[in-house]
């Protein structure tokens, strides 16, 4: 099945002229990471923010004083002329119709993860994007982990042989609720680890190994009150053998490695997360006047075989620069040229494949097979 070329953003007369950029939500996701790397990517500029809450309505005039800031996303579609892009960074349950009436406009779209609550809402968005020829990206940062990049060059130089198994985790202390939304156990807000930060762990471990044909999971609520799963483990069989365990949980009081990748050659053990979250909650930004996306030595990984990272054993990896202003860099070169998202809806999908069948293990206790894709998603 071909898939008509995105239009790109109507407006803008050449290369030198700004895409003009609506962001929906002024939450962790809009404030932290959308809105500071907008504003850092040449090329878009960071036009308006959606937000009905008046302390976060004050942030955005405070941080940026030459935006527009609105009270609702009714008033993005009828802009004349229209916006070149859109980003929805509001409550999961949002995702799916503001990105529907986004592209129904027109407007190109990038949504944060996870793009909606099940694989056929994701395949439908990817076919009406189709359709309309408009562009959609889904915003899955994780892919540009220092971690994540040095573990892709490693695979890439077959440093580690044939890769058996793949650990990721992440994990964090975090023993008391903070509430909201991302903590409810209502169904239609999404919320919970296994869609939150198993989004980020289930797409890695899909870019690095391929299809996952088999799910075993197991999701608990542990914290007192927790109304949706706080500690969460996935099990996949990838259709080229590899398995991996992945780990997402608020509850771990001693982290485990952030990597442990073992091959027939050597394995790969990495701790410690990627600085870049850190940093933009810090209110630093990849502007260029510092370091951005590195981490010290004694954080840098190692790859051995049949010694122990924890006593020095095996040889020391430097780990890449991180780089999550390389996505908006790519939507933006998508947007002037018609050229691919950096991040499609139907790979969203397939991760999406992977979380429910998790879900479903989770519930009856067994594993479960994942059908192929259909094949209209090769392209």
């Amino acid at each position: 099945m071909s898939t008509p070329t995105p239009t790109p953003a109507a407006g803008p007369a050449s290369p030198a002229t700004p895409l003009r950029v609506g962001l929906v939500g002024y939450g962790l996701a809009g404030s932290v990471f959308h809105a500071p790397l907008v504003t850092a990517t040449d090329g878009l500029v960071l036009d308006t923010v959606v937000t009905s809450d008046p302390d976060r309505q004050a942030q955005v005039r405070a941080e940026f004083p030459d935006v527009r800031v609105v009270p609702s996303a009714d008033e993005l579609w009828g802009r004349d002329p229209a916006l070149d892009l859109v980003v929805i960074a509001s409550p999961n349950k949002t995702h799916v119709p503001l990105a529907t009436t986004a592209l129904e406009a027109g407007i190109p779209v990038v949504v944060d993860k996870p793009l909606a609550a099940t694989a056929a809402e994701a395949r439908a968005l990817a076919a009406l994007a189709e359709r309309s020829g408009t562009f959609l990206s889904v915003f899955q940062n994780r892919r540009w982990d220092n971690d994540f990049l040095t573990l892709r060059r490693l695979l890439a130089d077959g440093e580690l042989g044939e890769i058996q198994r793949f650990e990721s985790r992440y994990e964090r202390w975090r023993p008391q609720l903070k509430g909201g939304w991302r903590e409810s156990g209502a169904p239609e807000e999404i919320g919970g680890l296994l869609y939150d930060l198993g989004s980020h762990i289930v797409d890695q471990a899909l870019v690095l190994f391929g299809p996952a044909v088999r799910v075993y999971a197991e999701t608990d609520a542990r914290r007192p009150g927790a109304e949706t799963d706080d500690d969460t483990f996935i099990a996949l069989t990838h259709a080229n053998g590899v398995r991996s365990h992945l780990y997402a949980s608020a509850t771990t009081a001693q982290l485990g490695p952030r990597f442990r990748v073992l091959g027939s050659r050597a394995g790969y053990v990495k701790y410690g997360l990627d600085p870049q979250e850190g940093a933009l909650r810090e209110g630093l930004r990849p502007d260029g006047q510092l370091p951005w996306g590195e981490e010290p030595p004694h954080l840098w990984g190692r790859v051995g075989s049949g010694e122990s990272p924890l006593t020095g054993g095996g040889a020391t990896v430097p780990t890449e620069q991180g780089d999550y202003p390389a996505y908006y860099a790519a939507v933006e070169r998508a947007l002037r040229t018609g050229g691919p998202a950096p991040v499609t809806a139907y790979e969203a999908a397939r991760c999406l494949d992977v979380l429910e069948a998790a879900r479903r293990s989770s519930e009856e206790g067994v594993a479960v097979e994942i059908p192929e894709a259909p094949e209209a998603e090769g392209h």
